[in-house]
């Protein structure tokens, strides 16, 4: 079995997180995207504290997708360094991560579909 992750990305609201969402779904990537509207990050940026409304996806994919995801978002996302970053899942209801298994088809890993 593979190892389940879920995949932090920050998004600028509007347009940008429902498209990263639908375009993972569809390109074989991630099982499921969680859109979380509304949050707020405070991060430095060239040197200056910057707070912004923010966007954040949940994506919940395996390990083996991770490039794949990776280099997905890098070609989509509008910011300049944008935010993706990986956390395993610990532990997970077994009929879950079997079905977040088959949804993402090994057939996909290694390609970042446009």
């Amino acid at each position: 079995m593979s190892e389940a992750i879920v995949i932090l990305i920050a998004c600028p609201p509007g347009d940008v997180p429902a498209a990263l969402a639908s375009g993972l779904v569809e390109a074989g990537l991630a099982a499921c995207v969680n859109h979380l509207p509304g949050m707020r990050s405070t991060y430095r940026w060239e040197g200056k504290v910057v707070t912004d409304a923010e966007d954040l996806l949940l994506v919940k994919t395996v390990r083996e997708s991770f490039a794949a995801v990776e280099a997905f978002v890098a070609a989509h996302h509008p910011y300049e360094v944008p935010e993706i970053v990986a956390l395993p899942i610990a532990a997970a209801h077994a009929p879950y991560l079997r079905w977040l298994e088959t949804s993402v088809p090994a057939s996909q890993y290694g390609t970042a579909r446009s």
